[in-house]
């Protein structure tokens, strides 16, 4: 029996079987969860059926709602969702509705498998309320379903925080009712499901919207701990704290939790962050599509890695091949480097320990595909290698020269210098066309960015392979163009000089940070320098000196700052003090270290306002970024937006810098840098060509 195209109805003797087919993931687009009431109502009409089963063809149950139609909903293009009511009308299915969850159940999945009247799950499976991730909560009766199955904590955990769990831990919390173990083979959860069916004919089943038991004298120090977790980890959003209100009023009568449940869904679903969000969500899958690598451009196999530098970057790029089991060679130029390096990895592996994010097994396993050692020995058997050496050209020539005697034809050769030209360090090699950058961001082992930088030789195929490495290494990457700093870099080159300008202008160090700060970056651009080190900083412009346009105005104080030794959190002195726990205070010093490095400078002190100081900051970025887009070194606004989501701590609710730039409006945007360009002139603030033809056209980054 089929009752639509995108869920089927079949039988097992006594037992329906109601399979949803819905490529690729089993999305609740429309169509679907009116196939499966369809299909369970036709199942209880029949007199011969006893129970019935629903499950997911294919690799998943439902991996969730179809985000595009939130889009058409605010549009007013579709009408709003009735899954609430076909959940519930699931629930009133006389005969035991047994629900069988593989791969992943999130979002509107999980919320149409708590429609159930039992549930069984895959050992691998994974189960979610994840819609905090974009600006929204469950809005199907999942704040309301989740804490009568598994208790109030673990669905605060999961409606405010967006987590998933496994198996085991929805078992031991009551959301399912038993694991099956598939041990890969397909059709077992299927009968291990139809099996469970045929015990539930003679087991008393209740609807989940009736269940009360574990709503009672609920400890309201949860939802504290929950708000304060989310002030925290959270800051700035409006769904967490939607989400604790929502999951506290599961505690009353069910009707009314449903309405408030909904009425909060709304709002978020119309709210600026929401949409910011959501736009971030399919900018990470539009990053990875490169308008001239198609499909059939073939990619290298990345069986072995190499990483030469065992200091924070290399130890921290080595542990992401060893977590996604690529097997990799880690040398530094002396043993004492190298025991320092593979000491810092066990020591992170060991933190993950300690937090439960696995086990000592798992470390040790993971330790094994590190291979540290001293010598070239082993590198012409990899596949890729990244260079994570000293930021200095010389230095990486070198290096380059070294691997390109030694490394087979096929492997990849890749810097992660963060600002160099990926073309001089090609012109060491006689193989320009194996050479890339892939710039991972520190600390390498735990931040999502990886930038993946194409010089003028770089061929598609190995373009290809590290858009795809990335993915394995669960790395978001993005494509960029060769030039000074590339996109993330060459935009924070602007933004920390801005934010300099504005110290030697009269600002403080404080009003700088807690203005971008309250913004929303998880720092201020004061103290980011200080964290990544006024010294890295210096040497970086070392090296650049030569590009600098002379007569223009440069900041001073970075540079005064590393005169006096004053290096930034590694030395406790840096824009600020910082005590033994890196706890920033304001340095009496630095107005004086300010006056000595603008002496004779001609620069006028006066109080800034936060508008200000936020303006020149964040248009700063817009402004170059504009560029960035007209010279092709960002292929579209998108990707310079999660660039800074997923490097720079650019709030995710704000969408991005161009989204946040489209979202106050082009004109004023150019308006107000037209201001700054009067004031500071053009060298510093002349608007982007871009920029200026979209404002007056009435266009948008996000149409670029």
């Amino acid at each position: 029996m089929v009752v639509n195209e995108l869920v089927k109805l079949s039988r097992r003797d006594e037992i329906a079987i109601v399979t949803i087919d819905n490529p690729p993931v089993n999305a609740l687009s429309p169509g679907v969860p009116e196939g499966i009431l369809s299909c369970i109502e036709e199942a209880a009409a029949n007199g011969s059926v006893k129970a019935i089963v629903v499950i997911g063809a294919g690799t998943t149950f439902i991996a969730g709602a179809d985000i595009r139609e939130f889009g058409k909903i605010v549009a007013g293009e579709a009408a709003a969702s009735n899954l609430p009511e076909i959940i519930c009308k699931i629930e009133d299915c006389p005969k035991p509705v047994v629900m069988a969850l593989h791969g992943t159940a999130f979002g509107g999945g999980l919320e149409v498998a708590m429609g159930g009247h039992f549930r069984v799950m895959a050992a691998d499976g994974l189960v979610g309320q994840p819609e905090v991730k974009i600006g929204l909560i469950p809005g199907a009766g999942g704040t309301q379903r989740l804490p009568r199955l598994a208790g109030i904590e673990l669905a605060l955990e999961m409606c405010v925080f967006g987590e998933p769990i496994g198996a085991k831990a929805a078992f031991e919390s009551g959301l399912v009712n038993r694991i099956i173990d598939c041990n890969g083979r397909e059709g077992d959860l299927l009968e291990g499901a139809i099996a469970f069916a045929r015990e539930a004919i003679h087991k008393p089943m209740s609807k989940t919207r009736d269940r009360r038991g574990k709503l009672k004298d609920v400890d309201p120090r949860y939802f504290s701990a929950a708000i304060d977790k989310a002030n925290a980890t959270r800051r700035g959003q409006v769904a967490p704290l939607e989400a604790v209100d929502a999951v506290e009023a599961s505690i009353r009568l069910f009707d009314r939790g449903m309405e408030m449940e909904r009425e909060a869904f709304v709002r978020c679903l119309h709210s600026p962050q929401s949409k910011a969000m959501i736009h971030a969500f399919f900018g990470e899958r539009t990053v990875a599509k490169i308008p001239d690598i198609g499909k059939d451009v073939q990619t290298y196999k990345i069986r072995k890695a190499a990483v030469v530098g065992a200091g924070t970057m290399g130890g921290g790029i080595a542990m992401n091949y060893a977590n996604a089991g690529i097997p990799v060679i880690l040398k530094e130029t002396d043993q004492k480097a190298l025991d320092k390096g593979i000491n810092t990895i066990r020591s992170n592996y060991a933190n993950s320990v300690r937090k439960g994010r696995f086990d000592w097994a798992e470390m040790e396993r993971r330790m094994a595909f590190i291979t540290p050692q001293t010598t070239y020995d082993g590198f012409e058997d990899v596949d890729v290698v990244t260079e994570a050496v000293f930021e200095g050209m010389e230095l990486k020539k070198q290096v380059f020269a070294e691997l390109d005697a030694i490394a087979k034809p096929t492997c990849i050769l890749a810097s992660n210098t963060s600002t160099l030209d990926i073309d001089e360090i090609a012109s060491a090699t006689k193989r320009p066309q194996m050479v890339v950058g892939h710039h991972f961001f520190s600390p390498a082992n735990v931040m999502r960015l990886l930038e993946v930088v194409r010089g003028k030789a770089t061929s598609k195929e190995v373009i290809a392979t590290s858009m795809a490495l990335g993915k394995k290494l669960k790395k978001v990457a993005v494509l960029a163009g060769n030039s000074r700093g590339f996109i993330g870099n060459r935009m924070v080159h602007v933004y920390l000089r801005e934010a300099q300008f504005l110290l030697e202008e009269g600002a403080t160090v404080e009003e700088i940070n807690s203005t971008l700060y309250d913004f929303g970056f998880a720092m201020g651009p004061l103290a980011m320098t200080d964290l990544a080190g006024i010294d890295v900083g210096w040497r970086i412009r070392q090296e650049s000196k030569h590009l600098e346009k002379p007569g223009v105005r440069r900041p001073m104080i970075a540079d005064k700052l590393y005169e006096m030794g004053r290096y930034g959190q590694k030395t406790f002195r840096g824009f600020s003090r910082y005590d033994t726990h890196r706890v920033a205070t304001a340095d009496p010093e630095i107005p004086h270290v300010v006056a000595e490095a603008t002496a004779g400078m001609g620069i006028e002190q006066r109080k800034i306002d936060r508008s200000e100081i936020l303006d020149r900051c964040l248009y700063a970025l817009v402004n170059e970024a504009a560029k960035l887009l007209e010279e092709g070194v960002a292929l579209r606004a998108v990707d310079i937006d999660i660039v800074y989501l997923n490097g720079y701590a650019f709030p995710a609710w704000r969408g991005g810098p161009m989204f946040y730039a489209d979202s106050v409006g082009l004109p004023q945007v150019l308006a107000r840098i037209e201001e700054f360009e009067k004031q500071h002139g053009s060298d510093l603030w002349a608007p982007a060509p871009l920029l200026k033809r979209l404002a007056e056209s009435g266009g948008k980054f996000s149409a670029s």
